[in-house]
């Protein structure tokens, strides 16, 4: 049988590029991250809707066909071509928490040590990412599945760090929680409160203002930089 007669509607996509992952990393707002650019350079057919499990796994076990790596997923999604029901959970390719170490060439990313599935769920406006950790069960409904053309993934693609820069984020924390908790505290307190208490009290100032600033995490954080490839490497750049 051959995968026209499987009666999969396929979809064209020419090589481009596409920015994806989110750059907010409060925790209400933010997503997986970082924010970085995909450049694929080879043509691909990717389904345009998911295809059933059982359905693809026979596909992938008779044919050429894969499942879609989510930078497939996300240039295909940006060219309006990917269509799903409300509702829909898809399974990709990709196994991983976060994108870093990430090769940003279109193929799957897989993290280090175990790593949660990287899904889609269709509802209301755009489909959002989510990941799904080991034990939890089948939570997709539907595979979405690529035909690549010939190509073949260069040893040494453009690739993010294999870890964020602590040392910045702990320097943006420590300001956050001076200039939003510590220091408000302290004013406070020397309006407010009666004689001796920052003299008395100065711990129990800091440790409050530590507390409301790491609690501002909750909301808001500054947008942190999107990695953009340039020179066939990837280099951090504020903005979009």
């Amino acid at each position: 049988m051959t995968l026209a007669e499987h009666g999969i509607q396929w979809a064209d996509v020419k090589p481009g590029s596409v920015v994806m992952g989110s750059d907010d990393r409060s925790v209400l707002f933010g997503g997986i991250g970082p924010r970085h650019e995909v450049s694929i350079d080879y043509s691909f057919r990717i389904s345009a809707s998911p295809v059933e499990s059982e359905e693809a796994a026979r596909l992938i076990r008779d044919s050429e066909v894969e499942v879609a790596s989510e930078s497939e997923w996300e240039l295909a999604h940006s060219r309006g071509l990917l269509f799903a029901n409300e509702g829909t959970t898809e399974e990709l390719a990709d196994l991983a928490k976060d994108y870093w170490g990430k090769a940003c060439d279109g193929r799957p990313h897989e993290g280090k040590g175990p790593s949660p599935m990287i899904l889609r769920k269709w509802g209301p406006g755009r489909p959002s990412p989510y990941v799904s950790f080991p034990g939890q069960g089948p939570v997709s409904s539907g595979v979405r599945l690529v035909i690549r053309d010939s190509h073949s993934w260069d040893d040494n693609p453009p690739r993010i760090p294999a870890k964020r820069n602590n040392s910045r984020l702990l320097a943006e924390e420590v300001a956050i929680s001076l200039s939003l908790g510590v220091i408000p505290s302290f004013v406070w307190a020397y309006i407010n409160a009666s004689d001796g208490y920052i003299r008395d009290g100065w711990l129990n100032l800091v440790i409050g203002g530590v507390f409301v600033g790491f609690l501002t995490m909750v909301f808001w954080r500054p947008r942190q930089p999107t990695w953009r490839i340039e020179n066939g490497m990837m280099s951090p750049r504020r903005g979009k």
